[in-house]
This record gives structure tokens, sequence and C-alpha cells, in this order.
């Protein structure tokens, strides 16, 4: 994200969310909209190994949080807070590595959309899904409480015409785009598709279509209860931004763009992953591929999707925690990388994220944090504040499917 990203963000009066899926303390639930002044590109970050270090060469272990201090004596013309900030830098290594995903490609109103599938509400699914495409989706029972307002419909197909769809058929009918962005969700309920007669079977590219098709008594259609996150790349007049610069490593910025390559050719799209921690401290990365209001899904490269803000207060969505000060590192504003109360394998898993930021009171005494219980621990000690972030006063919601970029 570029430096403009977070320039709207305003402390607000108090917000009350019902969070369910984290254990963070309760008293994060009940929290201000939190203001920072600087997001993403600009903040370049000096690395020194997967540890912290200063241009002092002195290493803190990262086995436990500890707090880390200049080396040097501050000037009159530099606070111990300045010197902090400019020498104390935490490196994670492969912060940032490229994660190639494969697509399919289905329809809407009779032209071809390219689209990656992450995230499963349900196993079979998850798991179909998995073997088809040689690439690994996640199991997030939480999705299935998804809002239908926050839902797109999509039609999965169950015999008929081979194809690349889910089963093994044509591909999917969508019925929205991010060209739509007042019904697009990337989070998608399903109607099951079945011709009653397959030798009749013929390819039907639009909701339109299968409408007509039904009414005709050629198919039957039958609602799954499944949700799948099935993010858009490239639709009817649009794609997702691409990097310029595609070099990678541990030094590339947080970025204005989320996407390295998209090959129609070849099926396949390569994004930035970002690392981070999992809620115990375990190594996770995670893409970014749409997110609201529209402000930051634009400054991240990222699609816009107003419907997300549905899921502000609702257990589809789980708590990941940024940080907005503090040591300097390849979080999104350019400090720590941030933590999550879910992972995948975790039942409270999910791909859509809640967004909190932790400040801390005095940065030049910021330690490194890697799981909840730290920041539960340093925010009981009132060494940091844990704010929700709404960017442009508006619910923020990110969608963020934690990958394994190295299958």
């Amino acid at each position: 994200m570029n430096a403009k990203y977070y320039t709207l963000l305003l402390i607000l009066p108090l917000l009350t969310v019902a969070l369910t899926t984290t254990s963070i303390d309760a008293d994060a639930a009940k929290s201000k909209g939190v203001g920072t002044a600087s997001y993403g590109s600009k903040n370049a970050f000096k690395v020194c190994g997967d540890r912290l270090c200063s241009e002092m060469g002195t290493e803190k272990s990262l086995s436990q949080p500890k707090s880390v201090t200049s080396t040097k004596q501050p000037t009159s013309k530099t606070t111990s807070e300045d010197k902090h900030s400019e020498e104390m830098t935490l490196r994670l290594a492969r912060a940032s590595v490229p994660a190639t995903i494969p697509m399919h490609k289905g329809w809407y109103n009779g032209e071809p959309v390219y689209y990656i599938i992450t995230d499963s509400s349900e196993k079979v699914h998850a798991d179909t899904i998995t073997e088809k495409q040689g690439w690994k989706v996640e199991l997030a029972p939480l999705l299935g409480n998804t809002p239908k307002e926050a839902l797109s419909k999509t039609y999965i197909f169950t015999n008929g015409v081979k194809g690349d769809g889910i089963h093994g058929f044509q591909g999917e009918v969508f019925t929205s785009t991010p060209s739509q962005p007042e019904a697009y969700s990337a989070l998608t309920s399903h109607i099951h598709v079945t011709w009653n007669n397959p030798a009749k079977a013929q390819s039907l590219n639009s909701e339109d279509a299968i409408l007509k098709a039904a009414a005709d008594g050629l198919v039957t259609l039958t609602d799954l209860p499944v949700v799948i996150n099935m993010p858009q790349i490239v639709w009817p007049g649009g794609q997702m931004k691409v990097k310029q610069d595609k070099k990678l490593d541990d030094m590339t910025p947080y970025g204005d763009a989320q996407v390295l390559d998209i090959d129609t050719k070849n099926m396949k799209v390569t994004f930035v992953a970002h690392r981070g921690w999992g809620p115990d401290g375990r190594t996770i990365y995670y893409i970014v591929t749409d997110a609201t209001p529209e402000m930051p899904a634009e400054m991240m490269g990222v699609v816009s999707s107003p419907t997300s803000a549905k899921l502000i207060a609702n257990s589809a969505a789980v708590d990941l925690f940024q940080f907005m000060n503090g040591i300097k590192g390849s979080g999104p504003m350019g400090f720590q990388a941030g933590i999550a109360a879910g992972a995948p394998g975790d039942a409270n898993y999910s791909p859509m994220w809640r967004i909190f930021m932790i400040g801390w009171k005095d940065p030049a005494s910021a330690a490194v944090l890697e799981t909840i219980d730290d920041i539960n621990a340093y925010k009981k000690a009132g060494l940091i504040n844990v704010e929700l972030a709404r960017p442009m006063e508006k619910d923020h919601i990110v969608n963020c499917p934690f990958i394994d970029p190295f299958q």
C-alpha cells in the first residue's frame, strides 16, 4: 500500500463490535477507529536478518518478546523515539515471496471470467477442488456464517458438457463481477445445475440462459449449503492491477499492487505472498485479493468489494492485528509483521479479516510481538493500544486468504 492509504483514517467515537472468533481481550471489541499518518510504499525498511538489529550490530533474540532500545544516546536534534525508529528493524526472512495459483475459467453474461479458488466452508468441496487443481484449498467453516447480503451467487454444473468446472463439467457461471461492485463478492453461494438428460446438454454461459433452461425443464437447480472464496482475477472490462516492479526481496515494501503476473494461456496467476504470524507464533503467508472500503482497496491495488462490510460484526470475519508504530519491519505500514487470530487448520480460520491497529504508547520501548497472548499481555500492562481500523470512517474488511506459497 502506498503512503496515502491511511491518511484519511480518523479517530472515531467508541464503537462496539460483536467479536466471537478471537482470543484477544474483550475490550478490543469496544474500540475507537484509529488513524495513522502513513501506510505502504513510503515505508521502505532497512533489514538485518531474521532478527532484530541496529546499525551498531546489536541483536535481540526472537524466542521471547523483548524490549529494544537504541545503542546510541540521542543528540539534542534527535529524540530517543526517532533514533529507535531509525535504527531498530525486524527482518523476516522471505518476508515477501511469489505465490503461483491455478486459475479457472467461468462465465458472466456470455463473457469469460478468470478466477481462483482459495477457501471452502465445507470439507468435501475443499478436498475435491484441491485434488482437481493440484493446489490446496483451505477449509474455513466460518465462511458458512456469511450473511446472504455479503455473498454473490454462482452456478456449478454437476453433469453435461465436460470442462474446467469444480465437478469436471463446464465452467461456473457468475452473477456479478467487480464491475458491479454493489453486488460483487469473492465469497460465493452456489446453485447446482443438473441436466435432466445429459445427452441434450449444451454450454450455458449466463444466468439468463440457465434460468431459461430450468423453465424449459431441461435442468434442475439445487441450492448448495457451501460458501467458497472465488476471487476474480480477470473479468469483462477489467482485471486486478499488476505490479510494474516484479522484484521481490526482504526489503520489498508492501506495495500498491498484489499481483506479479496473470497468465490466461497457462491458467495461472502469481501473487505477492506476505509473511506474518499465526495466533500462536507460527509462520503464515497470505495474499490480498479484495477489500472494503474503496480507498484502501485502491491503495493496495486490489478489488473493491463493498459487500464485505456486512462482515464487520459477523463471525465469518476474524481479527488481524497490524502495527502502526514501533519496530520497523515488513508489515503494511512499515512496522513489524502482523498477527492473526486464526490460521489454516484452526477452527476459527477465515480468509476474511477485520483489521485492528496496535500502537505503542512509547514506541522507543517497543518489543517484537508474535502471538495473541503477547498482545493481551502488553495490552493488560498498558503498553499498547489496540483499536479497530476504520479508514474513511467506514467498516474495513480485507480478503486475505492464507496460503502455502511453496506448494
